[in-house]
C-alpha cells in the first residue's frame, strides 16, 4: 500500500479586487457585469506514489508550485482537482517559524507544537530533553521565543518534527538552517529517520542536497510535472543544464540529451580546475623560495605522475 499517492492533483487560486473593494462595491459591480475573478492553478494535473522508507526529492525553479502541493500533501489545501491519499501521521515542516507564540518560552512553544502534531505530554515529557540537546537551545529554555534568532527557531522546530514519531516527514527548504556543523547533524538525522522506514519529502534548491537525500524525484515546471521516477542522478543532471541552458525538456529523449550534455560540461569544468590548480602551481614553483618551489613541485607530481613517487 503506497504511503502517499496523488493522482492527478490540480490546485486552483482565485485572484481578484472583492478584498479591496467592499461588499457593496461588489454587489454594484456584479450587477453591472464588472466584477472579474482571475484563475491561476499552481499545480496541474500531477500524480506520484511513495511507498514506505521513500524520499522524494521535488524540484523546480520559484513559482513551480512546489510549497503549494507540499501543502496538500499535509492536509493545508485541498486539490482543486484529483485525488491525495495519505496513508499515516505528518510532521510538516513548511514555514520554520509558523505554530510557535513569540511570547511563550521556548520550553512552552515545544509543548506547544508537539501537540499540535497529535503528541501527548507524556510522550513530549520523553522526548523534550532530546528536542532541546538536538536543538541546541539548553541554555534558552526559559527564555520567550521572540529573543531567538531565526537560526534558534529553525532548529528548535526541525528537531521537535525529527525527533517526534511520524509515518511521513516533509520538509521544505529546511536543512539548510543553522550553520555548517547543524547542517551537518541535520543531514545525518534525517538519514537515520530514513533508514528507519519513515517517508519523506524534500523541497530544496540544492540539487547536490536531492542527489545524496532522495531516492526519487518530481519535477515541475509552472505547476506542470516534467518527470517523476527514480533515476535521481539523471534527472538532475537535466535539470542543473536547464538551469544554465533554460530549455525545457518536452520528452525523455530532450532529457537525455540535456542530462548528457550537463555530464561533458562538468568534466569540462573538471579539467580546467586542474588545469587552473596546475599553472597556479607552476607560477609559485618558478617565483617562490626554495621550500615553496618544492612544495609546489611535489603538489604537480602527486596530481600529474603520483607513479614517479612510489
Amino acid at each position: 500500500m503506497a504511503i502517499i499517492r496523488a493522482d492527478g492533483v490540480s490546485i486552483r487560486y482565485m485572484t481578484g479586487d472583492f478584498k479591496d473593494i467592499g461588499l457593496k462595491e461588489y454587489v454594484v459591480r456584479r450587477l453591472q457585469g464588472k466584477y472579474h475573478v482571475t484563475e491561476f492553478w499552481a499545480d496541474w494535473d500531477v500524480s506520484f506514489s511513495l511507498e514506505r522508507g521513500d524520499m522524494l526529492g521535488i524540484i523546480g525553479t520559484n513559482g513551480a508550485g512546489k510549497s503549494t502541493l507540499l501543502k496538500a500533501v499535509s492536509g493545508i489545501m485541498v486539490p482543486t482537482r484529483g485525488h491525495m491519499e495519505i496513508n499515516g501521521t505528518i510532521a510538516a515542516l513548511l514555514e520554520l517559524a509558523s505554530g510557535f507564540d513569540p511570547d511563550l518560552t521556548v520550553r512552552e512553544n515545544t509543548y506547544l507544537r508537539g501537540a499540535m502534531l497529535g503528541y501527548t505530554r507524556k510522550f513530549m515529557n520523553e522526548m523534550y530533553d532530546s528536542i532541546i540537546e538536538f536543538a541546541e537551545l539548553q541554555d534558552f529554555q526559559e527564555r520567550p521565543f521572540k529573543q531567538l534568532s531565526s537560526g534558534m527557531k529553525s532548529r528548535l522546530a526541525f528537531s521537535i518534527a525529527c525527533l517526534v514519531n511520524p509515518d511521513i516527514l516533509i520538509l521544505d527548504e529546511v536543512l539548510s538552517v543553522g550553520d555548517g556543523a547543524f547542517r551537518k547533524k541535520s543531514g545525518d538525522k534525517m538519514r537515520q529517520i530514513l533508514s528507519s522506514g519513515v517517508t519523506g519529502i524534500l523541497v530544496s534548491h540544492s540539487v547536490d542536497q536531492v542527489r545524496e537525500m532522495c531516492n526519487k524525484i518530481l519535477w515541475l515546471d509552472h505547476g506542470k510535472q516534467i518527470y517523476f521516477g527514480d533515476e535521481t542522478e539523471r534527472i538532475c543532471n537535466a535539470y542543473e543544464e536547464f538551469l544554465i541552458t533554460k530549455k525545457l525538456p518536452k520528452s525523455a529523449e530532450a532529457i537525455d540529451a540535456l542530462a548528457a550534455d550537463f555530464v561533458v560540461r562538468r568534466e569540462k569544468a573538471r579539467q580546467e580546475r586542474e588545469m587552473d590548480e596546475a599553472r597556479r602551481l607552476q607560477n609559485v614553483l618558478e617565483a617562490g623560495s626554495s621550500d615553496a618551489a618544492l612544495a609546489a613541485a611535489l603538489a604537480i607530481v602527486q596530481k600529474q605522475r603520483p607513479d614517479l613517487l612510489k
